[in-house]
C-alpha cells in the first residue's frame, strides 16, 4: 500500500470517528487553569541533565511511519529511547487514553492529540503545562489561530503537528460541463452552480455529511461564529442555534431540500463511489484532504482542482478549519523534560517538520514549512500540475484565530448527529434541529456541574 494511500486511511479512520465517549468526569476545581503557583523553569543543566540520562519514553500515536522521526530524535540524543504504539484511532485511542489515565497505569509519556479534544483532558489536569519548559517561546512558529488552540487559559498544553484549513476541491471537467471554468468565489453563485451542475450534468455540486459534524462546525468557524465556549474551569459558552449559526444551516438546508446538495452519510462504500464515480463535483474539505482524494480515487487524475472556500464576503476573505492534532505530554509522565523535548523537536526541527509535509503528507503548522518553496511550489499532478500546498497555505492564514471548544466534545458531536445530523439525512428541518441540539448541550453541561454562560 502506497503513502498516499496509509495516510488517506489513517485520515479517513480519524475524521470518522466521532462517537459519544462517555469521560466519567465533571468540572473540577481549577480545571487545569495554571492558577496553582506556576512550576519554574527548566534551566539549561536540567535539560543537559535529562537528555543525557538513560530514559525510556512511550509514545501513543496514529501517524504512519512516524518512527522516521522519531529516529531522528533518537540520533540527536542517544540517550533516549522512545517506543511508539498505535493503540488505534480516533474513538479507541482516546478510550485507551482515557482508561490508561483513570486507572493510573500505562499512560504513555506523549500522545497524539486533535485539537477539539484538549480541553476535555486539560479538565482532568491530564496535561503537562508546557510553559517551564520553554514551550511559549515557540509561538511565533506556528500559524496564530493554531498556536491559540494549544496556548489557551494560561498554558502551553501541546506542540501542533498538523491543520485542517478548509478549502474546495472540485472536478473541472463536471464544472466546465455545466458551463464554469473555476470555482464558484461566492456562496450566492455557488448556490446558483449548484443549480446549473444538476440541471446538466446530474452531479451534486457537493456533499454535506449527515454524520460529519465536524465539516459544519468548521463552516460555522468560517461564518465567523463562536458556537462553543470554555474558560479552562467551570464555565462553558454554548451558542449553536444563534443567529449566525441558522442562517448557514438554513443556506445548506435549502440547497438539500432543492436536491442540490447530498446529504450522504460520509466515510461509507456509497460515500466513496460517489467521489470516485463523478457523482459529486466537489468537496469543502480540509488541507488533508487532496492526499486523501490520491489515495482513494486514483482514476480520477487530472481531473481535479483546488480553490479557497466559497466566501460569504468575497471583500474579506475567511476560512475554517476541520481536522489536525497536536503532540501533549501527559501529566503522569516521569520523565517531563525528555517527553517535552520528543514532542517539541518533532514538531519544530526543519527536518522532522518538512518529513511530516513531504513523506506522511501532513498539512504542515510550523511557519517554517508553510513558507518553504520546496514545500508550497509542488505542482501536483492529480491536480492538472497545481500547486495545491500554496493554496491551503495562503488559505489557512484566512482562518479566525479566535476559536474555542468545549471540555465535552465527545458528546457535543454525538448531540449532533442524534440531532441536526438526522435531521440533514431526512433533508428535514435542520435549523430547527439546531434548538435541540443546543438544549442537549445545555442539560449535558448542567449535569455535569458546569455553569452555562
Amino acid at each position: 500500500m502506497n503513502k498516499a494511500r496509509r495516510t488517506a486511511m489513517a485520515l479517513a479512520g480519524t475524521a470518522a470517528a466521532f462517537s459519544f465517549i462517555a469521560t466519567g468526569c465533571s468540572a473540577g476545581d481549577d480545571g487545569g487553569t495554571g492558577e496553582e503557583s506556576a512550576a519554574p523553569e527548566v534551566s539549561t543543566d536540567a535539560f543537559d541533565e535529562a537528555m543525557s540520562t538513560p530514559t525510556k519514553l512511550t509514545f501513543w500515536t496514529w501517524v504512519p511511519d512516524i518512527e522516521n522521526q522519531v529516529a531522528l530524535f533518537e540520533q540527536a540524543y542517544p540517550e533516549i529511547d522512545v517506543t511508539v504504539e498505535n493503540v488505534g484511532q480516533g474513538l479507541e485511542h482516546y478510550q485507551k487514553l482515557r482508561s490508561a489515565i483513570e486507572s493510573g497505569e500505562g499512560a504513555p509519556d506523549v500522545a497524539q492529540i486533535e485539537y477539539q479534544y484538549i480541553p476535555s483532558f486539560t479538565l482532568t489536569d491530564s496535561l503537562l503545562d508546557l510553559t517551564p519548559y520553554g514551550a511559549a517561546d515557540l509561538g511565533g512558529d506556528y500559524v496564530e489561530w493554531v498556536w491559540n488552540q494549544v496556548a489557551v487559559n494560561d498554558g502551553v498544553w501541546a506542540i501542533p503537528q498538523d491543520t485542517g484549513p478548509m478549502g474546495n476541491l472540485y472536478r473541472t471537467d463536471i464544472l466546465k460541463e455545466a458551463g464554469y471554468d473555476e470555482a464558484p468565489a461566492t456562496y450566492d453563485e455557488y448556490a446558483e452552480a449548484a443549480k446549473q451542475v444538476k440541471e446538466k450534468t446530474g452531479a451534486y455540486i457537493s456533499n454535506l455529511a449527515a454524520n460529519e459534524p465536524t465539516q459544519l462546525v468548521a463552516l460555522l468557524w468560517q461564518a465567523g461564529l463562536e458556537p462553543f465556549g470554555y474558560d479552562g474551569a467551570e464555565t462553558v459558552t454554548i451558542d449553536v442555534n444563534s443567529d449566525g449559526a441558522k442562517d448557514v444551516v438554513q443556506y445548506w438546508q435549502d440547497l438539500a431540500q432543492a436536491d442540490l446538495v447530498s446529504t450522504d452519510a460520509g466515510w461509507t462504500d456509497n460515500w466513496f463511489q460517489n467521489i470516485a464515480n463523478g457523482n459529486y463535483a466537489g468537496w469543502l474539505v480540509p488541507a488533508w484532504g487532496p492526499i486523501f482524494l490520491q489515495g482513494t480515487a486514483e482514476s480520477t487524475s487530472g481531473l481535479w482542482a483546488a480553490a479557497p472556500l466559497p466566501q460569504w464576503d468575497a471583500a474579506n476573505p475567511v476560512s475554517g478549519n476541520w481536522g489536525g492534532s497536536s503532540d501533549a505530554v501527559l501529566a503522569s509522565t516521569e520523565n517531563p523534560i525528555a517527553a517535552y523535548e520528543l514532542a517539541r523537536w518533532i514538531n519544530a526541527e526543519p527536518e522532522p517538520t518538512m518529513m511530516f509535509a513531504q513523506e506522511q503528507f501532513l498539512f504542515p503548522a510550523a511557519l517554517s514549512v508553510l513558507e518553504d518553496p520546496a514545500f508550497t511550489d509542488a505542482e501536483v499532478e492529480f491536480f492538472g500540475g497545481q500547486q495545491v500546498n500554496k493554496i491551503f497555505a495562503e488559505i489557512s492564514a484566512t482562518v479566525n484565530p479566535e476559536f474555542q471548544w468545549l471540555p465535552f466534545m465527545e458528546f457535543a458531536y454525538s448531540s449532533y448527529n442524534e440531532t441536526v445530523g438526522v435531521a440533514l439525512e431526512k433533508k428535514g428541518d435542520a435549523v430547527g434541529a439546531l434548538d435541540d441540539w443546543q438544549q442537549q448541550l445545555v442539560d449535558y453541561a448542567t449535569e455535569q456541574g458546569f455553569t452555562v454562560q
